[in-house]
């Protein structure tokens, strides 16, 4: 968010996080890269799409993430989830930046601007008796564009002040199978691979269903260093294998104001403080792999709330212990189990009290 202004005052807007500083030479040149080709792409009649992500919140206060994509006027004004394209198609897309978009939530709406990249992410903070009701919900946005001004609708989670379990999961060789540590296998799996074809990693959503059956008011969140190009191809395997719905919180693609690339670890650690701090009530399970830095997030994220962490669950793709991993008989306490696939994590999970057990 570079700005907003709200058609209702009670309604207050917080960006979630754009630092106001010099930008690096690699976000300058994106920018008049994507400033060029979208004014040549505005000539011969693409307009602003509006592309929407899950959001989640409190009764009181939600986060509404979504994105302004120029789009060809006879494109389709939803986001397709398109099973059957190759991977490197999700990333060529032309962002709309400082275009101006209305949030309504709950009868109350904000007009905000997108950022350089077309993002909308934005923390709305409800007035008194503007109260959202738990479960899913819907948010209305629509681009201010004269030429594409379309109301759309996107889904929100809210949850109330019950205690409960959540998750809090990796996708990328927890849930799907990429291969991130062996780099040309990830690339292939990422760009090349049509997203239909894509593989579960074994008896990884049997575990999900088991823990939705043991907790019907499980909560369930997907952090991933993955970017948003690729959200609609995640919800579609996530809902092909059967995953249990939840939010993706993913990251931009590209050059950040800070350097040539965002960095992962501090995406993904940002994004689970963020959860412990708006959902006080909510005891995490966390479940990554080690093909990169899940055990070491998670074992910071234990360090900074011991108590919020019911466990932590590894998948094992690597050989050999991993650095990071919290261990039994730490000051935490908190059970940390490993395993293979799912079916080898779930059974280690059985033997951890209020996991698998209601």
């Amino acid at each position: 968010m570079e700005g907003s202004r709200s058609d209702h005052a009670p309604v207050r807007a917080t960006p979630t996080a754009h630092p106001t500083q010099r930008p690096h030479v690699a976000a300058v040149v994106e920018d008049v890269i994507y400033a060029v080709v979208g004014t040549g792409l505005r000539r011969v009649g693409w307009r602003p799409r509006l592309q929407t992500f899950t959001g989640y919140g409190r009764p009181d206060r939600v986060r509404v993430m979504a994105r302004v994509l120029l789009a060809p006027p006879k494109a389709a004004r939803r986001d397709r989830k398109r099973p059957t394209r190759r991977g490197f198609r999700n990333f060529l897309t032309v962002p709309a930046p400082q275009s101006s978009v209305r949030v309504t939530v709950a009868g109350h709406a904000v007009e905000v601007v997108t950022d350089r990249s077309g993002y909308v992410d934005v923390e709305l903070d409800l007035p008194a008796g503007a109260h959202l009701p738990p479960g899913r919900q819907e948010v209305a946005l629509r681009c201010l564009d004269p030429a594409d001004a379309v109301t759309v609708t996107a889904p929100l989670q809210v949850l109330d002040a019950a205690p409960r379990l959540g998750v809090i999961s990796d996708i990328d060789d927890t849930t799907l199978v990429t291969g991130v540590p062996r780099p040309l296998l990830a690339t292939w799996n990422t760009f090349v691979r049509r997203a239909g074809s894509r593989r579960a990693v074994p008896g990884m959503a049997g575990l999900f269903r088991d823990l939705e059956a043991a907790h019907g008011d499980l909560a369930v969140f997907y952090v991933s260093n993955g970017a948003w190009n690729t959200a609609g191809a995640l919800r579609a395997f996530l809902e092909r294998c059967g995953y249990p719905e939840g939010p993706l919180l993913l990251t931009d693609w590209g050059p950040t104001l800070t350097g040539w690339f965002r960095s992962g670890p501090q995406h993904k650690a940002a994004s689970i403080d963020l959860l412990m701090e708006w959902f006080g009530e909510v005891r995490w399970l966390l479940v990554g792999d080690d093909g990169q830095h899940d055990p070491q997030i998670y074992a910071d994220a234990v360090q900074r709330w011991p108590d919020r962490v019911a466990a932590v669950a590894i998948r094992q793709v690597t050989e050999g212990p991993t650095a990071g991993d919290p261990a039994p008989g730490t000051p935490s306490g908190v059970p940390v189990v490993r395993g293979r696939d799912g079916s080898a994590l779930s059974a280690a999970l059985a033997e951890v009290p209020g996991v698998l057990d209601a």
